[in-house]
């Protein structure tokens, strides 16, 4: 398989990403009053709280060998900042995810809401595919990697392929975002091929998934996050791989892009 690059779930190396695509610009917003700067003070700090009591109590199970306690913890993390926040939530196509007990997830990626939101109300036990850099971080990394999330080290492709089949024969689902990183212009970039290797490689069904809004309440950069806002979740029609070769990942990497784009809506 071709070596898997800094950003997750990528097919290309760090240098030809950063050539393939142009620095992501700030989402344009309006002037905050000052009781939505309150609020989104108050509610970053408390997310922060949130982040740091929780990862401590996800680290301590994970420690004990109970990953799968780790699930209803993510769950509430997630939750607890999206109600804080005050960010209204719609999701369509649920119904497609019906009957899978294990896929993989494939998504654009706007914002570190995009994540909260997975965790809050995708089913199931998702686990993400990340930056290896993020294994790093006292306590949460430690809790990553001990409860089925997969770290990339570009120059151990297999390594990352042999972790996602164990996290899918224990029943969880592995969430890509194929972009490589956060993107705030309110567009959908194009796709690495990393999610297609690594559903081909384990025969898991690509669920496409378009994420709308996040980046007009926080986007790649800010501080403090702008409350009361909207955001949209779009789950597509799963796709097949069992047929598939590792020589259909350009093709398939293809038509995820596109249901994704299809899905995405630049106003929510």
């Amino acid at each position: 398989m071709p070596p898997l690059s800094n950003d997750p779930a990528s097919g290309r190396t760090a240098g030809e990403t950063a050539a393939a695509r142009p620095t992501p610009a700030p989402a344009q917003v309006p002037p905050r009053g000052i009781v939505d700067f309150l609020w989104g003070a108050a509610a970053t700090a408390l997310a922060v709280l949130y982040t740091t009591v929780l990862a401590s109590c996800a680290a301590i199970v994970s420690l004990f060998g109970h990953p799968h306690l780790v699930t209803p913890i993510s769950r509430l993390w997630g939750w607890l900042i999206m109600r804080t926040c005050g960010v209204k939530v719609e999701i369509e196509g649920l119904a497609h995810l019906d009957g899978l007990s294990s896929y993989v997830l494939v998504s654009n990626h706007q914002s570190f809401f995009d994540i909260f939101a997975i965790c809050a109300w995708m089913p199931g036990e998702p686990r993400f595919v990340a930056k290896q850099e993020l294994g790093k971080i006292p306590v949460l990394g430690f809790a990553m990697r001990h409860s089925g999330h997969i770290m990339i080290d570009r120059t151990r492709g297999g390594q990352a392929i042999r972790r996602a089949l164990k996290m899918v024969r224990e029943g969880y689902s592995i969430v890509v975002f194929a972009e490589g990183t956060r993107f705030s212009d309110n567009c959908v970039h194009p796709f690495n091929d990393g999610a297609a290797w690594l559903a081909i490689a384990m025969r898991q069904k690509c669920v496409p998934m378009a994420i709308s809004g996040t980046a007009s309440f926080f986007p790649r950069g800010a501080r403090i996050v702008r409350p009361g806002r909207r955001m949209r979740m779009a789950i597509g029609p799963a796709i097949e791989t069992a047929h598939l070769r590792g020589a259909d990942r350009e093709a398939l990497t293809r038509q995820l892009e596109e249901s994704v784009r299809a899905l995405f809506r630049s106003e929510v």
